[in-house]
């Protein structure tokens, strides 16, 4: 795209652009409430084993069945009491007759109605049943508060029924913490004290008005996509606060550039120009790497990834597009009369920034080791990274939930039985139980014989896990089963929520160096084009990947280890990484960590241009986007601290990748190593073939007149 002339374009069709985007605001309000109702809650993998077992149980037996996991009621009794005490097995029984009752749908198994020893502790203290209610919702599993209501005063023994499990660990993540707009908010203000640091002037609220147009109209566009297609409804915090990250970073390079025009004494419009053609370039070519990473995950056989994919796609572009054409009128209309009071220092041209540089650049090799041998510390942690589900402790759930869980771990009752697996048998399900029953890692195997668990055809038999789903444990006992039912000579179809898991494990992440290798061409491309260099562009690609690698180990040592998420959240360590959680933080890290390399390598190239020095580039290059790049990961890292606020333990973790992968990025990486390897590799930073020359023209700089000139580049246009 020739911003030049769109700028032109722009600026010669004020009132019609305006218009237009007054009617995409007004429209995104009202249609708000509509466009949020389109996202689907869908976390299933269509053609799966476990996707098709799962079906088939809601299909044939009703209720959730492997879509979600069971409740999970304990009895924990009194010291000296056994299951085998006289009574003991009849208030047992009358317990979860009661849940029956109030729940007629739901199938329901205990020591109680089979007698099997799996569902008791060693000692004989503990027992606990399952219980797959009806249907799930937004608000979590339907019929729960109908259990809790049927279980309130119900005691075995004197003590009370725990109704724990993982949809009762979840239930004060679904209806507690701060609600998307609250967030929003945070996050906003946040950034409003930054821009007033940056500015000095009401231009400080400048790039939240864009920031707020540009989340509404992407709801609007992700709302009508979401018509076509399943978009997952955690987009919603993508586009709430990761967007409004990325439009005050884009609206705030650009308005420091029209400044810094205006200030050297060009008139408004044509410092309009002048920023769209510098700034807006590289913030063009920025929206654009973003979007690459988010649509690198269509690659993925996914659904919800790819969902979330496309509707990722819309932040940066929508951005982008409000950026280069909103934001260019306003500050041709009330731009100057915003930049109020005059702030009369040299707030662009960061000396402190320069002076860093140049310490950089004369301690080249050593700012180099230091760097990598900050990220290199970090990579340990991250090779230790362990996908799975969070341990249920890591949930944050209700008080009888978290009673009823320590009360299994205690008894030496693994918490993995949270998670069964379901096996859908066609014919006899004996020989399946048999079959299965040994094998190591499973507490033991059952085929209720009540008729919400047999059909005319066949049956279904549960599997108790010993092992919690955090690790690779549990993917090795569904290996195990897998590989001994299909060897049976009947149709068996393994499913649950763990099993679910583990097919999402295996065939996303066996697609990932795919998605890599899609993210590293498309983008190696678009950046020797904005930068008109081959070397450059090789560099990013391998710091970028290293950046995010090393956030990972941020993430291991504050999640899985527990580093930081019991003092910060007061959750206990997760155990393992939410299994969609590093795919997404790597299709956004990857994006967004570029745009910084982009703000600061556009800059280096426009001084290289100017003076063929390459230090000198690198120390102006810095000097004028340093501050501007920090205060921007700085908004981005406000941005994410907010969405951590959210109730959900999945979106913390993300959060929290998200927001130490930028500071990272933008402090370690982006001042420290791009600079001391610029350094290093001298004029070789520059290089680019002639066979190349089609894809990176030189561009075409503005005169004082407003028109391009055919000169080779717009660097020596300064004054």
């Amino acid at each position: 795209m020739d911003i030049a002339k769109f700028s032109r374009f722009v600026l010669g069709h004020k009132m019609i652009v305006g218009v237009i985007w007054l009617v995409v605001f007004v429209s995104a309000i009202g249609l708000m409430p509509k466009a949020m109702d389109q996202l689907s809650t869908d976390f299933t993998m269509p053609g799966s084993e476990s996707a098709d077992a799962n079906a088939e149980i809601m299909a044939r037996y009703g209720g959730v069945g492997g879509f979600s996991s069971p409740l999970v009621p304990v009895i924990a009794l009194p010291p000296g009491t056994t299951v085998d005490d006289p009574g003991v097995q009849d208030e047992i029984s009358a317990a979860f007759a009661n849940i029956s009752e109030a729940q007629p749908q739901a199938r329901v198994v205990s020591w109680a109605s089979t007698g099997d020893d799996a569902f008791v502790s060693e000692d004989r203290s503990i027992t606990f049943g399952l219980v797959y209610l009806p249907g799930a919702g937004e608000a979590g599993v339907l019929g729960f508060e109908d259990v809790q209501q049927a279980l309130d005063g119900v005691t075995v023994a004197g003590e009370p029924v725990l109704l724990s499990g993982r949809p009762a660990l979840s239930e004060v993540e679904s209806s507690g913490g701060a609600g998307v707009l609250v967030e929003t908010l945070i996050g906003g203000g946040g950034a409003l004290i930054v821009l007033l640091y940056v500015f000095g002037s009401l231009l400080a609220f400048l790039p939240l008005v864009i920031a707020a147009v540009s989340i509404l109209a992407s709801f609007l566009v992700i709302g009508g996509a979401a018509s076509f297609i399943d978009i997952n409804s955690v987009v919603q915090y993508m586009v709430a606060l990761i967007g409004l990250g990325i439009a005050i970073d884009y609206s705030l390079l650009v308005v420091t550039r029209w400044r810094e025009e205006r200030e050297a004494g060009f008139d408004n419009e044509l410092a309009i120009q002048r920023a769209m053609e510098t700034a807006g370039h590289a913030v063009v070519f920025s929206g654009t790497t973003v979007g690459v990473g988010l649509l690198a995950l269509i690659v993925l056989p996914i659904q919800m990834l790819r969902g979330i994919g496309i509707g990722g796609l819309v932040i940066p572009v929508v951005s982008v597009i409000a950026t280069v054409t909103l934001l260019p009128i306003i500050l041709a209309t009330i731009g100057p009369k915003l930049d109020w009071p005059r702030n009369r220092r040299h707030v662009h041209h960061g000396h402190g920034w320069e002076k860093w540089a140049r310490g950089v650049v004369k301690h080249r090799w050593a700012a180099a080791v230091v760097a990598l041998a900050i990220l290199g510390a970090l990579l340990i942690p991250a090779f230790q990274l362990q996908i799975g589900e969070p341990r249920p402790d890591a949930l944050n759930g209700t008080a009888d939930a978290e009673a009823g869980m320590l009360a299994l771990e205690r008894s030496g009752i693994d918490v993995g039985v949270m998670s069964p697996f379901e096996i859908v048998v066609e014919g006899d399900p004996a020989p399946v139980v048999e079959a299965i029953s040994g094998i190591g890692g499973l507490r033991g195997a059952l085929a209720p014989e009540d008729e919400s668990w047999r059909s005319e055809d066949g049956a279904l038999v549960v599997a108790l896990p010993q092992t919690d789903g955090s690790g690779s444990a549990s993917r090795e006992v569904l290996g195990d089963i897998r590989a001994i039912t299909h060897d049976l000579d009947q149709r068996v179809l393994v499913g649950g929520a763990m099993a679910a898991n583990g097919d999402f494990e295996n065939d996303t992440y066996g697609q990932l160096p795919l998605m890599i290798l899609v993210i590293s061409v498309v983008t190696f491309f678009l950046l020797v084009r904005a930068f008109r260099s081959v070397i450059l562009p090789l560099k990013a690609i391998v710091l970028n990947i290293l950046s995010v690698s090393a956030s990972f180990g941020v993430l291991v040592m504050i999640w899985q280890w527990g580093w930081g998420s019991e003092l910060i959240w007061g959750i206990p360590s997760s155990g393992s990484i939410t299994n969609w959680v590093p795919i997404m933080a790597f299709a956004f890290l990857f994006g967004l960590s570029m745009d910084y390399e982009v703000f600061i390598l556009s800059r280096m190239r426009e001084e290289y241009d100017a003076t063929g020095d390459n230090d000198t580039a690198i120390i102006r290059g810095l000097g004028f986007t340093g501050r501007l790049v920090t205060c921007a990961a700085l908004i981005l890292f406000l941005a994410f601290a907010a969405m951590a606020a959210g109730p959900q333990t999945e979106i913390k973790i993300l959060a929290t990748v998200l927001a130490t992968g930028i500071l990272l990025d933008a402090t370690v990486v982006r001042a420290l190593l791009v600079p001391a390897l610029v350094s290093l590799m001298g004029h070789w930073n520059w290089w680019m073939p002639s066979w190349l020359s089609w894809l990176a023209p030189k561009p075409a700089p503005i005169t004082a007149d407003g028109e391009p000139e055919a000169v080779q580049d717009m660097a020596t246009e300064h004054p």
